[in-house]
């Protein structure tokens, strides 16, 4: 199972949101590069970066940061946030990341997502976003709700070569509650896709159960930067 150490960037910043809450935001660090490279030296293979301001406006002002961070460390980037488009998804591994996570443009847009899927150059660097409330999805940052829910979509997403699905409980982000591994485990049984578990992560325990409910890997957020969390412990437990 892969350790999946997150980057929440906003306005260039390394920052944490409770719930998806732009309003309760708590900055960790001022050099995202310099926080990559400190995952990347712990043993992390992949770093999950979220550009915040793009998920909530579209516009990639963050570009410049998550460039320098690709170029910072080996390890391979998938980013969210902003996604919403082919020019942007190409814009996105232009910056150097491995994967693309998009979430508000495929619920917006099937059908354009089932054919970005598909394009054969595009094979390992899709990501599906969930992102849950109350088992109904939330887009544009979380900031609007909509009628869909995790099991419809886990089902139409089925048939299509996605890399993974992260599936995030909004709940329980940031606030060390513990991983919802059930609406992960019901993701891959309605899916039959890789999935990754993220929010609420707290520790190792947390990490062991989403091993055992076949999560596919769990990303590491609020648990790793205020130290409750050994994330080479975590990373040993993922391969073991």
């Amino acid at each position: 199972m892969d350790i999946i150490p997150a980057i929440d960037l906003r306005g260039g910043k390394v920052v944490r949101l409770s719930q998806g809450d732009y309003n309760q935001q708590r900055v960790y660090a001022d050099d995202p590069a310099a926080v990559a490279r400190q995952l990347e030296s712990a043993g992390a293979c992949w770093i999950h970066v979220v550009d915040l301001d793009a998920a909530l406006t579209g516009r990639r002002t963050n570009a410049e940061a998550i460039a320098g961070l690709c170029r910072a460390v080996s390890a391979k980037v998938q980013l969210g946030g902003g996604v919403r488009d082919d020019r942007a998804v190409e814009a996105a591994l232009a910056l150097g990341v491995a994967r693309v996570v998009i979430g508000s443009a495929a619920l917006k847009d099937w059908a354009w997502f089932e054919a970005l899927a598909g394009r054969a150059e595009l094979a390992g660097k899709v990501v599906l976003g969930l992102d849950a409330r109350d088992r109904r999805l939330a887009v544009h940052g979380w900031t609007e709700q909509t009628d869909l829910t995790v099991a419809e979509v886990a089902r139409r997403a089925r048939p299509l070569p996605l890399a993974a699905i992260v599936c995030t409980d909004i709940a329980r982000d940031g606030m060390m509650t513990g991983p919802n591994v059930e609406l992960a485990a019901e993701v891959m049984k309605l899916s039959g896709l890789p999935v990754i578990a993220s929010g609420g992560l707290r520790d190792l325990s947390d990490v062991a159960c989403c091993k055992q409910a076949g999560c596919a890997g769990v990303i590491i957020g609020r648990a790793w930067y205020e130290g409750r969390i050994d994330l080479a412990a975590a990373l040993a437990l993922g391969r073991s």
